[in-house]
C-alpha cells in the first residue's frame, strides 16, 4: 500500500514537497541555507569552485564592479574575495546632501555595498602560485596545486 503511494505520480509526498518549495518562496526559508556546502540566497557574489588535476579553479560571478575594486588574498589555506559594489540607485550614496535627489525604493534585488566571501581550499594547494582575472563581470582565480602532490609514474625496473 505504501509502495504504491510513493510511486504514484499524485503522491502526497510530492504535494508536501510542493508546499514546502511554497513556503519556502513566500518566507525565504528564513535566510538559512539549504544544506551545509551551501550559503544563504541572495549571497554575493555567486561563486563555483572546481579542480583539476593541476590545479583549484575558483570563479566568483560580480558583475559591475571595477576590478580594482576587488581583493583576493589566501591566508593559512583560506581564499578570501571582498570588494564593494557601488549602488545603482540616484542619491542612494552615504552623506547624501541633497535629499530632494533621493529615489524611493519599491523592490531591490540587486546587492550592493561591502561584500567578502571565504573558501576553504586543500591543503595541497600553492598559496604562491596563483593567477586571477576578471572579464566580463567574472572573476577567476586559479591556484596550483603542489608539485609534490601530482600524481606521477613510476617507472619498473
Amino acid at each position: 500500500m505504501y509502495e504504491s503511494m510513493l510511486n504514484f505520480p499524485g503522491s502526497v509526498f510530492g504535494e508536501f514537497e510542493r508546499l514546502r518549495r511554497e513556503l519556502d518562496d513566500v518566507f525565504g526559508a528564513a535566510g538559512l541555507p539549504s544544506s551545509i556546502r551551501s550559503v544563504a540566497p541572495g549571497t554575493f557574489p555567486a561563486i563555483n569552485v572546481g579542480n583539476t588535476p593541476n590545479s583549484v579553479e575558483v570563479y566568483a560571478f560580480a558583475p559591475g564592479i571595477d576590478a580594482s575594486k576587488l581583493d583576493v588574498s589566501i591566508d593559512r589555506g583560506v581564499l578570501t574575495i571582498s570588494g564593494e559594489r557601488p549602488s545603482a540607485l540616484p542619491g542612494a550614496g552615504e552623506g547624501t546632501q541633497n535629499t530632494g535627489s533621493r529615489a524611493s525604493v519599491y523592490s531591490r534585488e540587486r546587492v550592493s555595498g561591502s561584500f567578502k566571501r571565504a573558501i576553504a581550499l586543500p591543503d595541497d594547494v600553492d598559496p604562491t602560485r596563483v593567477n586571477a582575472s576578471y572579464r566580463d563581470g567574472v572573476l577567476n582565480v586559479s591556484i596550483a596545486r603542489r608539485e609534490s602532490a601530482q600524481p606521477r609514474r613510476i617507472a619498473i625496473q
